[in-house]
This record gives structure tokens, sequence and C-alpha cells, in this order.
């Protein structure tokens, strides 16, 4: 059975998975998750970003599993790498990090064809003050996220909590990029917008996955994608944060596929 004929399509076009399928996106969530775990050590000043994306290559391959990014669009690397002002879908590259560098390391695998999808901040050597609050107000925005996920809620009132927490801090959300749905495909309906009003947008119910993944920088929430058309960055070259996780709507809430195992979710280890 494929995704065009698993479960069923709600009239907005978003698909109702089986609840026999949370194991599968439970499974690739976590290879994805461990991944980004093993991350945490190798991120240190001196190394370039082109060496991370290396390491995460070695690890997919190692797993037994395949990168969903490497060849889609023409995009060749196995994560986006998005460094200080860059939003997101950094280019792994030569560019050696530097004391202080904040970074949101982006990966999806696919695991028996399911899609898992996360990414998380990392600092490379001593963090500063202002990026803590930056990391800090992005990653408790996404769990406001998740917390407004339940049936009978809508996609409305995800990005309702995530943007009344992030402007409440004055911090602005991104809003030319969204989360996703996904499973056994990498991107699909619904568009999960982290910012709008409680009530609106199609009704959550059990059986959807989808990706929450809030970009929150410290300026103003405009970007421009860079001449390689992939590099997003804030147009005020402002601090920009991003964590991602990949969920399952169930009956009272929702599962979260791409928990760490380890921990290392929170770039100070305090999930």
């Amino acid at each position: 059975m494929d995704d065009k004929t698993r479960g069923r399509l709600t009239k907005d076009g978003i698909r109702i998975y089986d609840r026999a399928d949370f194991a599968g996106m439970h499974q690739a969530g976590r290879l994805a998750a461990e991944i980004l775990d093993a991350m945490a050590p190798l991120v240190v000043p001196g190394r370039s970003t082109g060496e991370l994306d290396e390491a995460i290559t070695r690890m997919v391959d190692e797993a037994g599993a395949t990168s969903a990014t490497i060849g889609y669009k023409g995009y060749r690397h196995a994560s986006c790498i998005s460094v200080n002002h860059v939003v997101c879908h950094g280019i792994p590259g030569e560019k050696l990090l530097k004391d202080g560098d904040i970074l949101n390391i982006d990966v999806t695998v696919i695991v028996d064809g399911w899609y898992g999808d996360t990414s998380r901040m990392y600092v490379a050597g001593k963090l500063s003050r202002k990026a803590e609050r930056l990391i800090q107000v992005t990653h408790d925005a996404l769990m406001k996220g998740i917390e407004a996920v339940r049936p009978g809620n809508t996609f409305g009132d995800i990005g309702h909590a995530i943007q009344s927490h992030v402007e409440a801090h004055r911090m602005s959300v991104v809003r030319d990029f969204c989360g996703h749905g996904l499973g056994r495909v990498f991107h699909a309906p619904p568009n999960v917008l982290h910012y709008g009003r409680s009530g609106m947008g199609p009704a959550l119910e059990e059986g959807m996955f989808f990706t929450i993944e809030p970009m929150v920088n410290l300026g103003r929430p405009e970007t421009k994608v860079l001449s390689d058309d992939w590099t997003a960055v804030t147009r005020d070259k402002s601090l920009s944060a991003q964590f991602e996780h990949s969920i399952g709507v169930t009956a009272d809430g929702c599962e979260v596929f791409t928990h760490s195992p380890a921990g290392l979710f929170h770039p100070t280890y305090a999930t």
C-alpha cells in the first residue's frame, strides 16, 4: 500500500493514517533524532559545516536508511545547516564555525518508506545571552504549538500558540516558511503555519502526521533567498533559530516521533 491509497483524505486533502502506521513513523523519527544526538559533540569552533554533513551522511548510510534530501530538487546534501542569520536551508560547505555561532541542523531520513524529519539548535563554543534567549523562546514556542495539538482544535490554534509566545518576548515569527504533512512522502498537505488565529484552518483529526517547525528571528520576520536558490536569511541580518518535531495526532493529544533518545534536543541539554 503506497501513500496514495493508505488511509483516507479529509476534505482539505490531509491524509489520515491508521494507528498501525504510527510505528513506522516512530522508527524513522527515532533514527533522525539519534543522528542529531550524535552531532552534539561534533559542533565545535573550527569545524566546517561540510564536515558535519559528511558525518550525517555516514550515519544515514550505516543505519541502512536513505537521506530524503540528497537529490531532492537537485539538493546534494544529507542535511541543511543554517548558521546565525540563516533562517533555513543553509547549504553545508567549507564555512568554519566560530566561537559563539548558533546553528540549526535539519535532517530527514527514510526508513522502510517512512519519513523522519527533525531539526534542532546547536552552539559552537560560548553561548551569548541574546542567542540564549532566542533559542529558549523558539524551543518553548514549538512546545506551545505541540500542546495545542488534539482532535477538535485547529491548525490556527497551533499557529496562534506559537505566535503569541514569540511576540510576547518581542521577537518575530518567520512567515515565509511553514511546517508540512508527511508520512510516506516528504511534503504533503497541510501547510502548518506558525502564526494565525485560534479556531481558524482545518480541524485536527486523529491520524494526521505533520511537522511543526517554527523559525523565530530576533529582529523583523522578513527573509530573502540567496542566489543559490536555497539559503534563506533574515533581511535585517538578525539572528534566527528553529526547532522541529514530527508528530502524529492521537485520540486525546499527539505523539512526538522525533524525541531525542539522549535528551539532547535543547542545546543546553535541559529539555
